[in-house]
């Protein structure tokens, strides 16, 4: 199943050598050379002196993992609400800094990572992600007509191990699956109510969300349950079709006006309506399908993040996640882009 990000709040100087000991500690046991494991730490230490000294405070959010047998992948974000910056390509360029330094920090992390994104606004914070990965670049699987990319941000509740949301996605030459879901409560009880119904997702032959969903719920019935929404995008007629239950908000975004999909009140696995339909959409060039559990709250306005769906999708995740995360529950964020 997919690995949620390890989240902490950095408030001081002092807390930071732990983290870069555990960060260090934990790629040792995955597949990076020493000299990757090395420019992760450069990486790591570079993001947190940034933090500490331009913002006081933030947020950092890593996660390393195995991609088959002989991969591996690290993914860090770092999300402070300093003063921002108005210029981000100059930030960037060796030599520039805004205090007695040399200047040199961002133009290192992007030079040692596989790949780096870094989004700012004046008075409103920054947030610079880096990944680094063994893999071979590859481009994913598509169909003549439309594309598809998807990014993710999962965190799991304050001092809980295990993340009670969970998404999958499923791609074949005729339809693009989605499953997003957020088992009740939080911890391993709700972390086993979605991997059971990923479970059955990833075996389901139905391309009808209404009948995923009918068939999840008595394949769940024995867990505490969860909600869920399901989006299936048929490649050749060019339509979604949704279909959830529970409090998974679903956003369609096409430019910068949107659609709400509206669930249908209940539980997976314990009480779902008798009759449900689908409801169906247009799929778009540019088009952005945005799923987030309830950890984060609902009352997020893109427009206040000028210029976004220019940068990869996570920092657009990043940024719902940095303004509107409740902290009192596992929040997540699902973001799949048709190109």
């Amino acid at each position: 199943m997919v690995k949620p990000f390890s989240s902490y709040r950095i408030e001081e100087r002092s807390y930071v050598s732990y983290i870069k000991r555990e960060i260090h500690h934990g790629n040792l046991k995955r597949h990076f050379s020493q000299k990757q494991v090395g420019e992760i730490d450069i990486i790591v230490s570079e993001l947190t002196s940034n933090l500490i000294k331009y913002a006081g405070s933030g947020d950092l959010l890593f996660r390393t993992f195995d991609v088959g047998e002989s991969d591996s992948v690290f993914e860090i974000l770092c999300l402070d609400r300093g003063e921002g910056m108005a210029d981000t390509l100059k930030m960037k360029k060796d030599g520039y800094s805004t205090s007695s330094t040399l200047g040199q920090g961002l133009g290192a992390i992007e030079r040692l990572s596989t790949t780096t994104a870094l989004y700012s606004t004046p008075g409103w914070g920054t947030i610079v992600y880096a990944m680094v990965s063994t893999q071979t670049q590859t481009k994913a699987m598509n169909s003549p007509g439309f594309e598809f990319s998807s990014r993710a941000l999962m965190v799991n509740k304050p001092r809980e191990t295990e993340c009670g949301d969970g998404y999958c996605i499923q791609e074949t030459p005729t339809h693009y699956r989605m499953f997003f879901g957020d088992g009740l409560g939080h911890g391993p009880h709700a972390k086993t109510a979605v991997d059971k119904a990923i479970e059955y997702f990833l075996q389901s032959p139905e391309n009808d969300p209404v009948v995923i969903l009918k068939n999840i719920h008595d394949y769940v019935r024995k867990t505490r349950g969860l909600v869920a929404t399901i989006a299936l995008c048929d490649k050749q007629a060019g339509t979604w079709k949704f279909c959830g239950v529970g409090n998974i908000l679903t956003r369609v975004f096409s430019g910068i006006q949107y659609k709400n999909y509206m669930p249908y009140n209940g539980t997976l696995g314990l009480n779902i309506p008798n009759s449900m339909n689908s409801s169906v959409y247009p799929v778009e060039r540019n088009q952005h399908v945005i799923m987030c559990s309830d950890g984060i709250n609902t009352r997020w306005d893109i427009g206040r993040f000028p210029s976004v769906f220019r940068y990869d999708s996570i920092i657009l995740a990043a940024c719902i996640y940095k303004d509107h995360v409740r902290g009192t529950d596992d929040a997540s964020v699902l973001i799949v882009k048709v190109n």
